[in-house]
This record gives structure tokens, C-alpha cells and sequence, in this order.
């Protein structure tokens, strides 16, 4: 058996441990002169080797999407407000700075947008105390590392209502949305030189990620069936790249393809992962866009045996339209929750505090806004682009869950015969759609080089620009 990571073991130690791995032990904090030659001394010696890290593609596209004016379906960022009533209680936390009951869980519940803008709009008549000695202030300023109690213990009770999934706040940190989230699960389970797996394609972060501590991806590559409609691995391939690894990220609903891992297909996985000891780390950003009858599976609550080898990441990111909030959280066995605050404390310090405080808010919306609007909010987008995306001779596998639409260029015209980045290129500037080149989402098939990917979290009105400018593909 591989001995658990105690929690002893110092983040510190963790940190400098990644950072220090190299062939050569010549220090990061070397200065000029330490490296100077002296003449019968050793050689100099060499740097060390750079990590496998790029700036990211899909952020580069929605850069480019600005420069040539075109319709933004490249990045998935809703550019739709989160819900009125958590806006007002980002706005409460800001102005005042401060809770205004023991229990704001409850109260944010229990009160009506009416009431809170009357309370936002009471705070905003009173006198300014800024600078005044007496004046006090909480919620702007840092909060514990791990997250304020009341959101990590709204976080419980978010995944006892929404699953019967019981965890303790105790093994409950808020992060820097999922994306740090997922680094730090790496940091804690990982040293430099393991394998983590990874399903292609994938979101860039994960490779990038991996390549920060020194970790190797291995890739198990997801390919389409058009006669099933969806995704499907080899499970050969999956078997062979388990062995010997140490961690492997589970992203369900799929970024790119949307596909979603059913249980049949996780209990498969994490047999194999407890079979090899092996970590799991989930995504779960799209837990609730889940579509064709299919559902998310919480695997801690489906598969208790696999809780300690688990870490849960998720945010509030796009189930709420809040991307630039940045707030997340990861749920982590208890005999990793001082190791994995640890090295959260040290990469991030804390997520954003008055973000803590209005996700009370967001967590403690009606039930029905996970379980009714979230499932059918961005499926008439899809329907509609997926089906203009045919027309012009995409192919198309409609995704089970997330808001994407990864499909196939090969038999369009005016672009099959072009690289993923060209073909994407011609789309923004020909055409005036942004996507995404598919090759980007892969670390070993070339698979994606017949592929894009678009996003339909945009509004309607500007999927339904996109659809009009793409009908000039049908003309050409």
C-alpha cells in the first residue's frame, strides 16, 4: 500500500520541493555571482529545465474575438448577470463591510430582493465613515485562509440538500475558483515526476498545470461515436495509463465534448483508481447542465470507498454567471485537509471575502434553480447552434451536459483543408465567429485536428448572431 501524504508534511516543504526539482541542485535564489565561473572550479552550471506551461489559447481567441470584432463563442464565460439577489448581497458586503446577523445563511434565505435592495439602498443614505476611527470593517478585508465558516458550512449544505451527501466543513476549503482548486489537489496528492491522467481533449489548465509541479500527464483520448451520439474511451488504454500513476482528473460534464460520465462508466474508473491507489481529482463546474436524461454523479456519495481517494473541486463560477468572482472550493478527505490548506495558503492566501460572503447567498438559492432552470437554461442556445453548425456542414454530436458543441470541420468547404488555428482564424475574420482550435484541447491523438470548439453560454441575441454570419458558410 502507498503510505497517505501525513499531514505533517509541511506545505512548505511541498512547495519547495516542486520548485527545486531539477537535474542540477543549483538554487532558484542563486544570484549572478554565485553562478560566476572561477577558474579551476566546476563547470558552470546548466539552468534548469522550464516547465511545460503556455499562455492559454483559449484566452488568446477571446482577445482576438475583440481585435476583429467578432461574435465571442470562443471562451466559456456567460457575458449574463449571476442572480439578482447574490449581486445584492455582493453589493451589502462591499458598502458595509460588515454581516449584519449570526446567522446571514438564513437571512440572505429568508429575504426577499425588495428587502435587500431597501437594506442596500438604506446603507447607501447614511453618512460616509470613511476614515472615522469607529467605523469597522470585515468583509473587505482578509478573511482565514480556509474561508469564512458560515460559506464553507453553507457549502455542506449545499451538497446534503442537493445530493444527501454529508461532509464537513472542516474538510471544506473555498478557493480561488476551480482552477485553483484543481492546482492545489495536484500540489497535495503529487510530486514532481508523477503521472497524473488526464482524458483527451481536456481543458488546457490541466497539462499546464501539471507541467507548474513537475507532474507528466499521460492521456487516455475520448473519441466520438455519431451512431451512439456521444464519447467513448478504450478501456485498455485507460487500464495501461492508470497503472503506476498517482492521480487522474475526472471532468464531468466534458469540457470540450460534453460528454457526461455516467455511473456505470465512474464505477469502472474508480475501481481501477482504488485497484492502483490512485488519487481522483473531479471538475465539476457543469454539475447541474446535465441534458438528455442523463445525471451528475457525486462519486463520494455513489461510491463511498472511493471518498478518501477523492477530491471534489467546483465554483460558482457558471452555474452562477459569476466567472470573475473566483470563487470555489474543494472538498478533500480529512487526511488531506491540513496539506491542501496549506499549500492553498501559500499559492492564494484566500479566495476574494466579499465573493465569500455573497456566495451565502448563491448556495442558499430555491432548489428549483439547480434542479429546474440550470438544466434547461443554455439547451434552446445549443439546439439552435448545433443545428446551424450542420446546416453549414459541421458534424455534430450534441453534448449530454456543459455548454459546448466540439464538432468536426472536415467537411466544410471553405475550411477542411485548413490547420485547426487557421481554419479558426478564417472563421473571426471571414466570417466573424470566435472558436476555439481543437488541437488545442489534446496532448497526444491528432484527433483534434479536424476539430473546434464553440460555446453557447454567450446570450441569445448573440448565438443568434452567430447563427446568421455562419449561414454565409452555406453560400460559399
Amino acid at each position: 500500500m502507498k503510505a497517505f501524504i501525513s499531514p505533517k508534511r509541511s506545505a512548505a516543504a511541498l512547495l519547495t520541493q516542486a520548485i527545486t526539482y531539477r537535474p542540477s541542485h543549483t538554487s532558484l535564489f542563486s544570484t549572478r555571482s554565485d553562478m560566476t565561473s572561477i577558474p579551476g572550479s566546476a563547470p558552470e552550471p546548466t539552468p534548469p529545465p522550464q516547465p511545460k506551461v503556455q499562455e492559454s489559447v483559449i484566452r488568446k481567441m477571446t482577445r482576438l474575438a475583440a481585435q476583429y470584432n467578432a461574435v465571442n463563442l470562443s471562451q466559456g464565460f456567460p457575458n449574463e448577470p449571476p442572480p439578482r439577489k447574490v449581486r445584492l448581497a455582493l453589493a451589502h458586503a462591499v458598502l458595509s463591510g460588515n454581516v449584519c446577523s449570526a446567522d446571514e445563511g438564513s437571512r440572505l434565505r429568508g429575504s426577499t430582493e425588495e428587502e435587500l435592495t431597501d437594506s442596500l439602498l438604506s446603507l447607501l443614505r447614511r453618512p460616509s465613515t470613511d476614515g472615522q476611527v469607529s467605523s469597522t470593517d470585515e468583509l473587505n478585508q482578509y478573511s482565514p485562509p480556509m474561508g469564512r465558516l458560515d460559506t464553507r458550512r453553507a457549502v455542506s449544505q449545499y451538497y446534503e440538500r442537493l445530493y444527501g451527501y454529508t461532509v464537513s466543513e472542516d474538510d471544506i476549503t473555498l478557493t480561488l475558483g476551480a482552477t485553483e482548486a484543481c492546482a492545489t489537489a495536484l500540489r497535495t496528492v503529487g510530486s514532481p515526476g508523477d503521472k497524473v491522467v488526464l482524458f483527451e481533449p481536456f481543458h488546457e489548465l490541466y497539462p499546464s498545470q501539471c507541467g507548474i509541479f513537475y507532474l507528466d500527464p499521460v492521456f487516455v483520448t475520448l473519441r466520438p461515436c455519431y451512431e451512439k451520439g456521444t464519447w467513448n474511451y478504450d478501456e485498455e488504454e485507460l487500464t495501461d495509463a492508470i497503472r503506476g500513476a498517482k492521480a487522474l482528473i475526472l471532468n464531468t460534464p466534458h469540457n470540450p465534448t460534453g460528454k457526461v460520465f455516467q455511473e456505470e462508466d465512474i464505477k469502472k474508473i474508480v475501481e481501477l483508481c482504488i485497484q492502483n491507489e490512485v488519487y481522483i481529482i473531479t471538475d465539476e463546474i457543469y454539475e447541474h447542465m446535465c441534458y438528455s436524461g442523463t445525471k451528475h454523479t457525486l462519486i463520494p456519495k455513489a461510491f463511498p470507498d472511493a471518498a478518501k481517494w477523492t477530491l471534489v473541486c467546483n465554483s460558482i463560477g457558471k452555474s452562477a454567471s459569476a466567472t470573475g468572482w473566483r470563487l470555489g472550493w474543494c472538498l478533500h478527505p480529512p487526511h488531506f485537509s491540513d496539506t491542501y490548506r496549506g499549500v492553498h495558503d501559500q499559492m492564494v492566501a484566500m479566495a476574494p471575502h466579499p465573493m465569500q460572503y455573497a456566495s451565502l447567498a448563491y448556495l442558499n438559492l430555491p432548489m428549483e434553480y439547480f434542479t429546474e432552470e440550470l438544466p434547461v437554461r443554455y439547451l434552446h442556445r445549443l439546439k439552435i447552434l448545433a443545428k446551424a453548425l450542420q446546416n453549414a456542414g459541421f458534424g455534430v454530436i450534441f453534448p449530454e451536459g456543459s455548454y459546448y458543441l466540439f464538432v468536426d470541420y472536415s467537411n466544410v468547404r471553405t475550411i477542411k483543408d485548413l490547420a485547426p488555428m487557421d481554419a479558426a482564424m478564417y472563421l473571426m475574420k471571414e466570417v466573424g465567429v470566435a472558436s476555439v482550435p481543437g488541437d488545442n484541447f489534446y496532448g497526444k491523438s491528432l484527433d483534434g485536428r479536424h476539430f473546434l470548439r464553440f460555446a453557447a453560454c454567450r446570450s441569445l441575441t448573440d448565438v443568434e448572431k452567430a447563427i446568421e454570419k455562419l449561414k454565409a458558410l452555406n453560400a460559399e
